[in-house]
């Protein structure tokens, strides 16, 4: 099972079930005695949850200036720390905490009953416990065996937790991971590595497009028509206007208003919607880079993602990349492939845009590729690509020259007739982007969506509807431009390794079971 597929359903033998009874009374005797300890801080005059508390300094700053103390030494530095309690043992007359900042690093506070006083060290042995946040004062030192320590002559509660810290091994299964991503993100430095390559990779896409004169803007979530896309929407309400809405499933149709208008390369970063399946590639919320350029194309584009990729590869340090397929590499030339001769390849025999639909349902009969008996020829064709072909394809590949339904938006192919200027770019065996030399002819436009929108009226949910202002926009004539659409989780996803629900921080779940 990959990290982004459903997990299985749990055991439901009468063992298991007994099991999980017992942690659950476990787990609420624990809360209990927790509950009680936040009740007899205040009863001691100790705030469980202060404002704040007096920090000086932070754990990994306090670790980067005194790592290499020698066992024994004192610094005659005084510090305030805070941290969360990730071990502690307490004996006689010192206690011993390893407090852990949010980037995991960890500093040993030590709390003897000469610095803090005899009150003070039993109300840290009877009120402080594993999860909670909590406040030293005290000199740097190097303990005997030569742990960085701070010795304490004060300590106080910054938050008291009321439920126990999870362990690894035993509480946190895939689906409390997900789920509980706080958790996650507490006990496995793992997890945190994924938020901050995240982060890397969104900061590299943005300054690759800055230092390319790309503006970055903002479209509307909440939109009269949905397009952009072949996608089921959401439906939702506007109140205010009586009126049905969708979110959007592409940011495209805005952006290319905005080309229209002059700002001449646009791009926007932000969550897309559709009403579909969710697996380990899918997620009904998800976010991309759609960036448009005019006097552009298909192929200014493609230097335009590569350099993207190749830049994050930089930021991170990587230049091959493991997947179960293989080792992908991302340097040297980058393929390009036609949809009709990659089939043909495969298949053993020479596929065209004139082959019929017949002789395709038979290849796909063969190949046990489940089709749709209404699918015509060029939509057979692109399922059976991306059924036989796309998976085997690990090094980046631009697959090009579709057939015109596949992307309504494309305009056709200069120089081969039945095909479009757009292409996939295939990594791994998956979609990482796509882009086309943009449709601008305004009558062009307007039949294509008129097309899209009989079949909308037909029953199509993922058919775009007509989109009266953007072919306006249109009319006023688009310059010739190239459109890129990258999606940023699977570009997270090619370079950990992950699944999508890994990826997105905060992924979507189907709701608990009583």
């Amino acid at each position: 099972m990959t990290s982004a597929e459903s997990p299985q359903a749990p055991e439901t033998t009468p063992a298991a079930e007994a099991e999980r009874a017992q942690a659950a009374a476990e787990a609420n005797e624990q809360m209990r005695v927790r509950a009680d300890k936040r009740a007899a801080l205040l009863a001691v005059g100790r705030e469980p949850y202060p404002v704040g508390v007096p920090v000086t300094r932070t754990i990994p700053s306090v670790r980067a200036q005194y790592e290499g103390l020698a066992a024994g030494e004192e610094t005659g530095d005084v510090v305030g720390v805070a941290g969360r309690v990730v071990f502690q043992r307490n004996t006689g007359k010192l206690c011993f905490a390893t407090l852990q900042s949010g980037d995991g690093t960890r500093l040993q506070a030590m709390l003897s009953l000469a610095k803090v006083g005899q009150e003070a060290l039993d109300e840290w042995k009877s009120l402080v416990d594993l999860g909670d946040h909590v406040f030293v004062r005290g000199e740097v030192i190097s303990s005997r065996r030569g742990e960085l320590s701070v010795m304490a002559d004060e300590w106080a509660m910054a938050s008291k937790s009321l439920r126990p810290l999870p362990t690894l091994h035993k509480d946190l299964n895939e689906e409390t991971r997900v789920r509980q991503r706080h958790l996650d993100l507490m006990v496995r430095p793992e997890a945190q590595q994924v938020v901050r390559t995240r982060a890397k990779i969104i900061s590299t896409v943005r300054r690759v497009l800055e230092e390319q004169d790309y503006t970055e803007i903002e479209t509307p979530i909440l939109q009269l028509v949905h397009g952009g896309a072949t996608a089921r929407p959401f439906a939702t309400h506007l109140n205010a206007f009586d009126q049905d809405m969708t979110l959007r499933i592409a940011t495209e149709l805005y952006l290319k208003r905005a080309v229209v208008g002059g700002i001449e390369r646009v791009y926007e970063i932000g969550r897309v919607f559709r009403n579909e399946g969710v697996d380990s590639t899918h997620s009904p919320e998800f976010t991309t880079l759609e960036a448009y350029q005019a006097y552009g194309d298909q192929y200014t584009m493609a230097e335009l993602i590569r350099s993207i990729i190749l830049a994050c590869a930089e930021a991170l340090g990587v230049r091959e990349i493991p997947s179960e397929h293989g080792t992908i590499h991302l340097d040297g030339e980058w393929r390009w492939l036609g949809v009709y001769p990659g089939l043909s390849e495969v298949v053993g025999e020479q596929i065209t845009p004139a082959t019929p639909a017949e002789r395709l349902r038979e290849i796909a009969a063969d190949r046990d590729v489940a089709v749709d008996p209404a699918w015509d020829a060029e939509k057979l064709v692109i399922e059976l690509f991306g059924e036989i072909v796309e998976p085997t394809l690990i090094d980046p590949t631009f697959v090009c020259d579709y057939p015109p339904s596949a992307q309504p938006l494309a305009r056709p192919h200069r120089e081969k007739e039945g095909v479009i200027e757009a292409w996939d770019l295939i990594i791994g065996g998956m979609e990482r982007g796509t882009a086309f030399s943009e449709l601008i002819d305004p009558v062009i436009q307007r039949e294509r969506l008129t097309e899209q929108s009989r079949k909308a009226a037909g029953g199509d949910d993922e058919a775009m509807q007509l989109d009266e202002d953007f072919l306006r926009a249109l009319e006023s004539a688009a310059p010739p431009m190239g459109g890129l659409g990258l999606g940023l989780d699977r570009l997270v996803m090619l370079f950990t390794g992950l699944g999508i629900r890994e990826t997105i921080l905060f992924p979507l779940m189907k709701p608990e079971q009583e």
